[in-house]
């Protein structure tokens, strides 16, 4: 609901909505709610999607950890998806491909955990 939203989440929705991020929901660990974050992604060449949080606490990433089911939403694509946790060279991949994506507000990207996001079934739309 547009009045009910906080403004970084009506921007983060509005970015998601221009293919700029992916707005990531994801199921809270401790409340069991759904909680919705706008996240930077890379696409790879699977059509998997790369992301990385720039720090170890992240809301977002903790609830990957506990609950890997999650939805996904760029432009008019929606789709369920698992995340896959990365590390090693996976992970440092993945953060450089971020970085080159999206430039110096990536830099703190590595500090957190980095995933793998594939698809859980048939793709709603594209």
């Amino acid at each position: 609901m547009a009045g009910s939203r906080p403004l970084t989440d009506e921007i983060g929705a509005q970015l998601a909505g221009w293919g700029v991020v992916a707005e990531l929901e994801t199921r809270g660990r401790r409340s069991a709610e759904p909680v919705t974050a706008a996240v930077g992604f890379v696409e790879d060449d699977d059509g998997s999607l790369l992301v990385a949080a720039g720090d170890p606490g992240a809301a977002w990433a903790r609830n990957l950890e506990a609950d890997p089911r999650c939805r996904v939403a760029i432009g008019d694509r929606r789709e369920e998806m698992i995340a896959e946790p990365l590390a090693g060279p996976e992970a440092a991949r993945a953060v450089r491909a971020l970085i080159l994506r999206y430039g110096t507000p990536a830099e703190r990207l590595g500090r957190g955990p980095a995933f793998r996001l594939r698809s859980a079934g048939p793709r709603a739309s594209r």
